[in-house]
């Protein structure tokens, strides 16, 4: 029987965003809304963003060239394929990579008419939503015009079926968003509402961190992943460049 899963499947959050800086300094300011110029989707890395992306590519790059990812799918955001992109210019990536793959479903998770506000935004102008998503919970809250997580979940389902219709056996690198790596994980470990929030409670996860499944099998006799790292920051560690862990400028719809 052909191999479903990917033999190795890393999960990387892009490097810090000038959309991380811009929220911080709102934050830091109180104002109510993120100062960000671009749409979202054109949202760049950061100076340091840079520097991680590129200790990320080193590690990688260290790695034997048979244990290199050889497959690449992207968030089509900026922030995120330029992290992609910088771990192939650092010769991170290995034998039979072709390139990388912009996949939509990937994507940022959508804040709809919460975009660029921060927490003391939603809760001035858009009390209303404030008290349903205190009601509701993240998990399921939808904002008008955006997103839950659930919502997120329904498109990386079918991800994951791609992969492992396209990609069994293979080593395939992911680079998205906090949001989406969390949402992997309820997925590939079969989770639920309460343990995913708690991990999500414990902090964020780090720009250019790891999350690492390998292949294993299962107790009923079925192939699958199994998770080796989670927020895995060593490779910038080693690198001394700054390890970051501030959520995207929505943080407040998160």
């Amino acid at each position: 029987m052909a191999q479903r899963w990917p033999s190795k499947l890393w999960i990387v959050r892009h490097g810090e965003s000038a959309g991380n800086v811009a929220r911080d300094l709102a934050h830091a300011s109180g104002e109510a809304v993120i100062n960000i110029e671009s749409r979202d989707v054109d949202v760049p890395l950061s100076s340091r963003g840079e520097e991680q992306a590129a200790a990320l590519g080193d590690w990688f790059a260290a790695l034997p060239p048979q244990e290199r990812p050889n497959v690449v799918l992207s968030s089509p955001y900026l922030r995120a394929l330029s992290t992609a992109q910088a771990i192939g210019a650092k010769g991170g990536l290995g034998p039979g990579f072709a390139e990388i793959v912009v996949d939509e479903r990937l994507r940022e998770k959508e804040f709809g008419i919460l975009d660029r506000l921060t927490r003391l935004g939603i809760e001035q102008r858009h009390p209303d939503l404030a008290a349903a998503r205190q009601s509701v919970g993240k998990f399921y809250f939808r904002p008008p015009a955006g997103e839950s997580w659930c919502d997120v979940l329904l498109r990386l389902m079918s991800v994951l079926d791609t992969i492992s219709l396209h990609y069994g056996g293979q080593r395939v690198l992911i680079v998205a968003h906090q949001v989406v790596v969390l949402c992997m994980r309820y997925l590939l470990e079969n989770l639920d509402e309460e343990r995913i929030l708690s991990i999500d409670a414990e902090g964020d996860v780090a720009n250019c961190a790891i999350t690492e499944y390998a292949s294993a099998g299962r107790s009923n006799g079925a192939a699958g992943l199994k998770l080796e790292r989670y927020n895995f920051v060593v490779p910038l560690e080693e690198a001394q460049a700054p390890v970051t862990t501030a959520p995207d400028a929505n943080v407040a719809a998160r």
